[in-house]
């Protein structure tokens, strides 16, 4: 599966290089760096110590017996996160499963701006690694609203510039360039936006869920960053992954 990842990362890369290098002088450093990357993504090591932590919770096997399914269904159920989960009576993500997990097994949950959270969430979802995103906004209510909320959030104008996340990834400025990489539009069928996070961040040496590029983003814009975690989050990421449906997993992405 890592194998399979590792191609699809790589076609959607040289796909967004390709179509930068139109717009974008990128440094021959920058794409050295890139192509390095790619073939020894540190993401990988910061997954391997995620591994470790779930081994001390039991593995696969307690993950799944968790979330009630066998263990041979449990990459493709994981490929359907966000989700709405009965025993917490609302839609969560992975992190947030995993934190009712640890708290189940007696342990005390890791925070989820944690570097532990991140590890083990982030290995978590790689375990659908190859695997069609496969959320369904149509399950029950409580997805449905979770999806209308998301949409909400992403279109809402915030802040003094009055800019929402839509004035990025809106059909007027899609490809344009903004901080060496080209804006995605992330409603494009195959759009694999979501699919590719967690991701090792390059400008940030450092590995970074989708919920907390989410807060990157707000934070260039001079926005109030909405908590990692808060219903406006979960429900921002139930949206943004459901426009990337259908997309393949490749964890951990690789990011500028």
């Amino acid at each position: 599966m890592r194998k399979i990842a590792k191609i699809a990362l790589y076609l959607t890369l040289c796909a967004s290089l390709s179509f930068a290098s139109e717009q974008f002088a990128m440094s021959d450093a920058d794409r050295a760096m890139y192509e390095e990357l790619l073939e020894n993504n540190p993401a990988d090591m910061m997954l391997a110590s995620g591994g470790s932590l779930l081994e001390e919770l039991g593995g696969d096997a307690a993950v799944a017996k968790f979330l009630d399914i066998k263990e041979d269904a449990l990459a493709a159920y994981l490929a359907g996160f966000p989700r709405y989960l009965e025993k917490f009576g609302r839609v969560v993500s992975i992190d947030q499963m995993l934190q009712g997990l640890m708290h189940e097994s007696g342990k005390k949950p890791y925070t989820l701006k944690s570097k532990e959270m991140f590890q083990l969430s982030s290995y978590v979802k790689s375990l659908a690694n190859g695997q069609p995103i496969n959320i369904d906004i149509n399950a029950n209510e409580h997805m449905k609203k979770a999806y209308a909320f998301g949409k909400e959030v992403f279109d809402t104008k915030r802040g003094a510039r009055g800019l929402s996340c839509y004035s990025c990834h809106n059909p007027s400025v899609i490809g344009t360039i903004l901080r060496t990489q080209p804006l995605p539009d992330i409603s494009a069928k195959g759009n694999a936006s979501a699919a590719t996070w967690p991701a090792y961040r390059m400008t940030k040496s450092n590995l970074a869920t989708l919920q907390n590029r989410f807060q990157g983003c707000m934070e260039n814009a001079l926005l109030a960053v909405i908590p990692l975690g808060s219903p406006e989050m979960t429900a921002l990421e139930v949206y943004f992954t459901h426009e990337a449906k259908g997309a393949t997993m490749a964890l951990p992405g690789l990011k500028r």
